[in-house]
């Protein structure tokens, strides 16, 4: 296992947590990882975009390689950059594929935690489910910069995604414990881990010196203002439909959409899929 991938003794913090994550090699996605390798055999000099298609498959790559750009990060770059496509111009394709491949295999840290990794598969799958209505309603309010909002979408649960790969244990112990409806999720995980994942998040993208535009749209608590709370509203109908369209806590998820894209109920139940 790479050295930076063993873990602390018993974090019991936030502070240990946010010290630990902050400069810890990032898993990536076996599935990814062989993409991309395959890419590179069939092609001299992969192409920007094709690369950019991979990368976008896999939230924890996508950060991975947007915190590898901030490291690089040149005095006179003088624009954010938080698109995938950007940041491969940026460094490079070469260069930031090179760095990649040094990256450990989600798999292979949790290859003694079977459960653990078909929970992180299907929170990967979850925020891909997200970011194709972020996308779909950001187009519909006609926000040209629409590719800023699936970033977001994509990367909102990125703490998330990290504590599977790094506390399995814990986490499907806060999985559990949010099986019943009346559990709170910011209570639920100050009982599991003594913080929440959001105070921990927010910790996490300044320790990498994430855009400011990233991290705001990523932050649910600047939600009043409409492109975040897009992001947001999003994420939480992936979550909750994800166990099914009889949660009722979508009805105030659905409702909020429909304010938020000017519309009616049933015209964003069929946007979204639900059943009327």
């Amino acid at each position: 296992m790479h050295e930076s991938l063993i873990m602390p003794a018993d974090p019991e913090n936030l502070t240990e947590w946010a010290r630990f994550l902050g400069s810890a090699e990032i898993p990536v996605l076996r599935k990814t990882m062989r993409s991309l390798t395959t890419l590179r055999a069939q092609a001299t000099t992969p192409g920007v975009r094709d690369v950019a298609a991979i990368i976008k498959q896999d939230p924890l790559m996508m950060v991975e390689l947007l915190r590898y750009l901030q490291q690089q990060k040149h005095q006179r770059q003088e624009h954010e950059v938080i698109q995938v496509e950007q940041a491969l111009m940026m460094l490079g394709v070469e260069n930031a594929l090179d760095h990649i491949a040094t990256k450990p295999l989600v798999e292979t840290v949790l290859h003694a935690h079977h459960d653990a990794l078909v929970q992180l598969l299907r929170r990967v799958h979850r925020a891909h489910v997200a970011s194709n209505y972020a996308l779909e309603w950001a187009i519909r309010l006609q926000d040209i910069h629409f590719e800023e909002i699936r970033t977001a979408t994509l990367l909102h649960d990125i703490t998330e995604l990290l504590l599977w790969c790094f506390s399995p244990a814990k986490m499907l112990m806060l999985d559990n414990n949010l099986q019943d409806p009346a559990t709170h999720r910011r209570t639920a995980q100050e009982k599991v881990f003594g913080f929440a994942l959001n105070d921990l998040q927010s910790r996490l993208v300044a320790e990498w010196s994430l855009p400011a535009l990233l991290i705001t749209l990523m932050d649910d608590q600047c939600s009043a203002q409409p492109r975040v709370r897009n992001v947001r509203l999003a994420v939480d109908l992936a979550r909750h439909a994800a166990h099914g369209w009889d949660n009722e806590r979508l009805h105030g998820d659905l409702a909020a959409i429909s304010e938020l894209l000017r519309t009616t109920v049933d015209e964003v139940k069929i946007m979204v899929g639900a059943p009327s």
